[in-house]
């Protein structure tokens, strides 16, 4: 008993122990680290850790290809659509590049790709939307075609794909991109109500199957089951896009001097003349020949679709050819590399900026007289007269120029199915605003597969962000196309520039 009476006391006398340090503690009557205190009445001596500067990344032709492919299967991200509250989304203007295609050029001696151009849902990739795509293009004959388009198919139809057929990949690719979008500005803004007028929605494309069929496909997307007897397909007969504009001296010669370069920068290119070499003795034919058949199409074809690269054909079955006798991804790499260094040249020389404004500005010219017009429309309280919504389904040659021309070379060669992107906004309207028809609430945004670059082009690159105002005026974009962007050719306007002298 006794000894449970002093175990007793001992815990109490501790636990008040306890009690009094802590106090002390807490009234700061006894240091808590006397050694850090100490410190800290002498000079800060605060870690800086050093800031590493290590070089960027080499390119990676591969990786680079990989994102060019564009393949279907990845989850779709991108900023359309995205602006502040309270304003009001007025019209958009999109153009494509055809989705995934057969290979335009063959490479001598060797077996064509096997692929199937049939569409099935049962094969992948798919679409929830494809065989409902398949059913609803049959009944094509109801809508209003231009020119010779009727007479194109408006589906792939080969079991073996022909040259430059759209693939399965290429349409499943533009069916997500219509969806997306679709999510975008349907289901978000309501751009199109469900009872859309046939001048509302503009589409157009060259007299090619795979952007007719690329452009089909994104509709679908866009406005799935969407009412054939509204829609009017356009044809456009040069791949610029140029309409009735499309007489312009200048703009040949540019881009003769801009071949030219191109032709010189490739044969001072060593290791892509060994390369070529090698692949020709691999394949047993002349080096010039295989230069002539422009071997990285097929190679393209091949790598995104996850294909053997291809073999010597004139190696019989049974003998089966070895690694020496079949093209490899080493080879296929030097010549992306190759690519990837032109596309680098080709902005410092600047002969291709040339070319390209005058090769982009009759589809510009044309779409900025559209959102003008939409936006004075708007102003006025005028019913939606013109097209809200307009398609243009185009080619690598038509959206690489006009990349250029608006100032975004750094955002690299078009991929299948690229897409890009002009929306048109308007800010609440002030009530002395009202009274004026200037455009001081309409702004533009301008997206390149999902990527915001409005203040990365060449009319609003200096417009301050961080203003009152954080969109970039439509007056910056009207005033590039009519006057600015011709500044880089010496002229002022359209006609001047395609009639000057170039030396």
């Amino acid at each position: 008993m006794l000894a449970r009476s002093r175990f007793i006391l001992v815990l109490v006398v501790g636990a008040l122990l306890a009690v009094l340090s802590f106090s002390l503690q807490y009234l700061h009557l006894i240091p808590t680290n006397p050694v850090a205190e100490q410190r800290s009445a002498g000079r800060s001596r605060k870690r800086v850790n050093p800031v590493l500067h290590t070089d960027p990344p080499a390119p990676d032709p591969i990786r680079d290809t990989h994102q060019y492919c564009n393949y279907p299967n990845l989850t779709e991200h991108g900023w359309e659509g995205h602006c502040p509250p309270d304003y009001k989304l007025l019209s958009v203007q999109v153009m494509i590049r055809h989705g995934d295609r057969f290979p335009l050029y063959s490479i001598p001696k060797t077996k064509k790709p096997t692929i199937d151009c049939i569409l099935s849902e049962k094969r992948k990739p798919s679409h929830p939307l494809l065989a409902s795509f398949i059913s609803h293009m049959a009944l094509g004959g109801r809508g209003h075609w231009d020119a010779s388009l009727g007479s194109l198919p408006r589906l792939p139809s080969h079991s073996t794909c022909e040259m430059g057929e759209l693939t399965q990949t290429g349409v499943v690719r533009q069916l997500k991109n219509g969806d997306h979008l679709r999510q975008a500005y349907i289901s978000r803004h309501n751009l199109l109500a469900a009872d859309w007028l046939p001048r509302q929605l503009w589409a157009e494309t060259t007299g090619k199957s795979r952007t007719l069929q690329s452009g089909l496909a994104f509709l679908f997307g866009f406005l799935p089951h969407f009412d054939w007897s509204r829609l009017t397909v356009r044809q456009q007969w040069s791949t610029l896009f140029c309409g009735q504009s499309c007489d312009c001296p200048a703009r040949n010669r540019y881009l003769d001097q801009e071949q030219r370069r191109q032709y010189r920068q490739r044969i001072a290119d060593a290791e892509l003349e060994r390369t070529y070499v090698t692949m020709a003795k691999t394949l047993g034919v002349a080096t010039k020949t295989l230069r002539a058949a422009n071997p990285v199409d097929a190679l393209l074809c091949h790598f995104c679709h996850g294909l053997p690269f291809p073999c010597s054909s004139t190696q019989t079955s049974s003998n089966a050819p070895d690694e020496g006798a079949c093209l490899t991804l080493e080879h296929f790499a030097v010549i992306r590399r190759q690519q990837k260094d032109d596309e680098l040249e080709r902005r410092e020389a600047g002969l291709y900026r040339r070319y390209a404004v005058l090769a982009a500005h009759p589809y510009l010219n044309r779409s900025a007289a559209r959102l003008e017009r939409i936006a004075r429309g708007s102003q006025m309280r005028k019913s939606k007269e013109d097209a809200v919504f307009a398609l243009a389904s185009a080619h690598d040659v038509t959206m690489a120029p006009l990349l250029s021309a608006l100032g975004l070379e750094g955002a690299g060669f078009p991929k299948f199915a690229a897409r890009l992107v002009f929306e048109l906004w308007s800010s609440p309207e002030t009530k002395e605003r009202r009274s004026d028809r200037k455009l001081d609430n309409m702004f533009i945004r301008v997206l390149y597969n999902g990527e915001d670059l409005t203040f990365d082009t060449a009319f609003c690159r200096e417009h301050n962000r961080r203003s009152t105002q954080p969109l970039c005026p439509l007056g910056n974009f009207l005033s590039f196309v009519r006057k600015d962007m011709f500044s880089v050719v010496n002229a002022t306007s359209y006609q001047q520039a395609c009639h000057q002298t170039v030396l």
